[in-house]
């Protein structure tokens, strides 16, 4: 009878040993298909910004294009006069340099929105290769804001939106400006999304300021709905989303706090309270180690 007990425990404890395996096996699989899973909708968050760079590009340069396309016409029509009026034997002094007087001035008009749409290519360029690669470099902090802003300029004027950056010209930091585009796309995007009901114009406020030598601070805030205190917690895990059924993902912010603790190594900090806005205080080095 011993043999037989001591039998049926061994077999026991050899199924609880397989049920523990297949449990272990079963749970790593399943945490292999979730990483998968994030980082695929990571992937997807990074291909929405560049796409509203994109977008971004398209309506800033249609401006510059467009009155160097409005000079280019205007030349073109005098110089047919012009051309018209010499065959024709008619051509006075007075006519041609009425015609030199507007052709130098439709050619600076052209020159300059020329350079004016070239300088937004360069700058739209250098931001989608800082999102590609990821790479470290140096920047002006203030100036890669603005260039960050102006590629949501489409989003922002959609929703009438008011922005408001205040930052020293003269701070430069050596750090990620992809993270740092990346960043801000998506606390601009929350807001967006989750700050303001339709038909709700809000204020967006870009707040900067070195702390001491080595650290800065940067404060992201709106004055939008806000966010429940019993919130706080979560807004920054993956997955958490309080828009599931409006296309939310649930990594926007999750991003953030990732770019910042681990990207930026800085820290980040949530202030919010219900119909008085957000507030998101992020500090950071300004060379990062």
């Amino acid at each position: 009878m011993r043999l037989v007990g001591s039998h049926t425990d061994i077999t026991g404890r050899i199924r609880a040993e397989e049920a523990v395996r297949t449990a272990k096996e079963q749970a790593e699989r399943a945490l292999d298909e979730l990483k998968q899973a994030q980082a695929h909708l990571i992937q997807s968050e990074k291909m929405a910004a560049l796409g509203s760079l994109v977008a971004g590009v398209a309506h800033e340069i249609n401006t510059p294009v467009g009155i160097a396309l409005t000079g280019a016409s205007l030349l073109a029509e005098r110089t047919g006069e012009v051309r018209a009026a010499l065959d024709a034997g008619r051509l006075r002094k007075a006519d041609l340099v009425e015609y030199l007087d507007t052709a130098a001035e439709a050619s600076q008009l052209m020159m300059l929105n020329v350079d004016r749409a070239a300088q937004l290519i360069q700058s739209f360029k250098q931001m989608a290769v800082d999102q590609a690669s990821e790479e470290r470099r140096a920047f002006n902090l203030r100036d890669y804001i603005h260039e960050v802003l102006r590629s949501l300029g489409v989003r922002l004027k959609r929703a009438a939106h008011r922005v408001e950056v205040t930052c020293p010209d003269d701070l430069v930091l050596d750090s990620y400006p992809g993270a740092l585009s990346q960043l801000l796309t998506n606390l601009v995007m929350n807001s967006l999304a989750h700050a303001y009901g339709p038909g709700e114009h809000g204020h967006l406020r870009i707040a900067v300021r070195s702390l001491d030598a080595e650290r800065v601070e940067l404060v992201y805030s709106d004055d939008g709905r806000g966010i429940p205190d019993d919130l706080h917690a979560r807004v920054f895990e993956p997955f958490f989303t309080t828009s599931r059924g409006n296309g939310g993902s649930g990594l926007g912010l999750n991003i953030v706090y990732t770019i910042v603790t681990r990207t930026l190594k800085g820290r980040i900090t949530l202030d919010s309270a219900p119909r008085r806005g957000a507030a998101f205080t992020i500090t950071f080095p300004k060379v990062v180690g």
